[in-house]
């Protein structure tokens, strides 16, 4: 009996220093996840935008971590704002309905002029819109170490923006508190961006197609 219930105590003792290591394990596992699909969204967004500057690398990261953060952002604002841009599309580039640019899958930019081509719903993208503006939290952490991972890629090389103007204007950044910004004038003028950030999951399934 007493051999038992030592033996079941020692069990109890390792399970403890088991769970931590295991916890170790998962968290590793999940960081390199999430640096691998960073590093596999920036590269697709340079190779289809190669005029991106430091201002758009950011401003990628930021709504991929941060959502579509508006302040004081209402229905009626955000449904005239739409309205407004649709009216002004015109041309752009080839693009899919819509990109997933967190590593998580969860946050995506849906492309005006491909979505509304297959006949997305202008009211269902903002009903998605302003219900992502409203609830979703976002994450100050993330934001970091996806800015981090960016500046690892530059140093390496695997995208063309310099290291030290990426690190120069993450820091500028990082000292106003995260702000969110505009497209450059480089990116605007080659791109004619138009998008909405919203949750892939609020999405209605004609929005469903995914870049390659």
């Amino acid at each position: 009996m007493r051999a038992r219930v030592a033996s079941a105590l020692g069990l109890l003792s390792v399970l403890p220093g088991t769970l931590v290591a295991q916890a170790r394990t998962s968290a590793r596992a999940g960081a390199a996840a999430e640096a691998a699909g960073t590093r596999r969204i920036v590269a697709r967004q340079f190779a289809r935008y190669p005029s991106m500057q430091p201002q758009d690398v950011y401003k990628l990261a930021f709504q991929a971590a941060m959502g579509s953060r508006h302040a004081g952002l209402d229905s009626a604002m955000a449904a005239e704002w739409l309205d407004r841009e649709i009216a002004a599309l015109g041309e752009g580039p080839a693009e899919p309905i819509r990109d997933t640019i967190s590593p998580d899958g969860r946050m995506v930019r849906v492309n005006l002029r491909p979505y509304l081509a297959a006949g997305g719903s202008r009211d269902a993208l903002l009903r998605a819109f302003v219900r992502t503006a409203r609830t979703f939290a976002g994450s100050v952490p993330r934001l970091r170490r996806e800015l981090a991972e960016i500046e690892r890629m530059a140093a390496a090389r695997e995208i063309p923006s310099q290291r030290a103007a990426l690190h120069a204007y993450f820091e500028r950044m990082r000292a106003q508190g995260y702000p969110a910004v505009e497209h450059s004038d480089a990116y605007e003028s080659a791109y004619h961006p138009a998008y909405r950030v919203v949750l892939g999951e609020l999405l209605p399934e004609g929005a469903a197609k995914e870049a390659p």
